[in-house]
């Protein structure tokens, strides 16, 4: 009989919690399957079982267990069910143009309409009558229990129904960082707006051959990088963090890339984008935010950025105070693009403008420093191609 224990998903966590049991008690799992989704303070991570056997478990969906505790046992002498799926063979590593085989069929989990451990006690004591659940596949959660159970009661002219969840363990952890920030730091946040027609120009003439030669597209991500990137290395306090007493400066531009996924916002950060190319940065924002999308990303991938860049525009924001991501001291907040009219040599044109944001901890950052950087960032969009690029557009994009 094996015992396995949670291990630890990196340095500083002592503790998780389980979020979603993928299998059921009793069920036959393959070695390396997914059996467990736990969340600690900074990620989601999947728990593969360690061999191939009868499952037996021993924690609940929603409890917080301590790394190194046993949360399942795994009868590894039990025989494979009559019928069940065998291990999956290695994917070829050369792609294969004839259509590919039907796949095996799975082995017997809890799916569609079934219940978690939990659930299924709780329907029990509860009578609450579930048919569909919000979890993975479809499971019935402890949660999808709790929204029967409030809506069992009799309504008045309409129908009152309420849902109650518990926060995972990683958005707990984000609304404590959050209020920490706001708490004991001096944020401030100063504002500026940005032309963006010489971006649009370059993007225009240069996106199809760019898209060819590189395999990705010219976003506007690498422009802002770029531009935060030789701002924050003209002011370096912008670059900087409270450590105790101290004031620690850096010599590199780890940029943390703020990334909507399944999980919550999460932060990938781009290693020394002040050595990076257009391309390079288009490619590695890309590698990232798919790794966030596929509940892949490292807890690596997402440590130890000095500067962060949030992007609220694509929801539609058009101007916020973005919250500083700690221990850094700034972050730059962009924001949508608006047809507006504005003054230019002294006639009225329409432009595509954006407004940006710089939030600052004005105990690292003075007023000179956190204005001249947006001042700075705000010149390199505005003329790309002589001061992000040499004056040559065509160079620079590797073209």
């Amino acid at each position: 009989m094996l015992e396995m224990k949670v291990p630890s998903p990196g340095e500083s966590i002592t503790e998780v919690e389980i979020a979603t049991w993928l299998v059921s008690d009793g069920d036959y799992v393959e070695k390396d399957q997914a059996i467990a989704e736990v969340d600690s303070d900074k990620a989601t991570l999947e728990l593969p079982a360690e061999e191939a056997g009868i499952i037996t478990l021993k924690a609940e969906e929603g409890d917080v267990v301590e790394v190194g505790q046993v949360v399942c046992l795994i009868d590894t002498a039990a025989a494979r069910p009559e019928g069940a799926a065998a291990p999956a063979a290695a994917p070829n590593p050369e792609p294969v143009a004839e259509k590919a085989a039907p796949a095996a069929p799975k082995a017997d989990t809890y799916a569609t309409g079934t219940a978690s451990p939990a659930a299924k006690k709780m329907m029990a004591e509860t009578g609450a009558k579930v048919s569909k659940g919000t979890g993975k596949d479809g499971r019935i959660t402890k949660a999808d229990v709790i929204e029967a159970v409030a809506s069992m009661g009799s309504a008045g002219n309409g129908e009152r129904t309420s849902t109650s969840k518990k926060m995972s363990s990683l958005r707990r952890k984000l609304a404590s960082r959050l209020v920490t920030v706001k708490n004991e730091t001096a944020m401030l946040t100063t504002f500026n707006e940005v032309d963006m027609k010489p971006i649009f120009d370059l993007r225009n003439q240069y996106k199809e051959e760019f898209y060819e030669k590189h395999g990705v597209k010219l976003g506007f991500m690498s422009f802002f990088t770029l531009a935060s990137t030789r701002a924050l290395q003209m002011y370096p306090a912008t670059n900087s963090m409270i450590d105790g007493d101290h004031m620690v400066s850096f010599d590199y531009v780890d940029v943390s890339i703020a990334v909507s996924g399944p999980k919550g916002l999460m932060v990938p950060v781009l290693r020394n984008a002040e050595n990076m190319s257009f391309a390079g940065v288009e490619k590695e924002i890309g590698r990232l935010a798919t790794k966030v999308r596929d509940g892949k990303i490292t807890l690596d991938e997402m440590t130890g950025g000095t500067f962060t860049i949030t992007n609220g525009g694509v929801f539609g924001s058009m101007l916020s105070t973005p919250i500083i991501n700690p221990p850094q001291s700034a972050i730059l907040g962009m924001h949508n693009i608006i047809q507006r009219p504005v003054a230019v040599d002294g006639e009225v044109v329409i432009r595509p403008m954006m407004y940006v944001a710089l939030s600052y901890d004005h105990r690292v950052i003075d007023g000179r420093e956190s204005v001249g950087t947006l001042v700075a960032i705000k010149e390199a969009l505005e003329n790309p191609e002589e001061i992000l690029m040499g004056g040559n557009a065509r160079k620079a994009l590797g073209l």
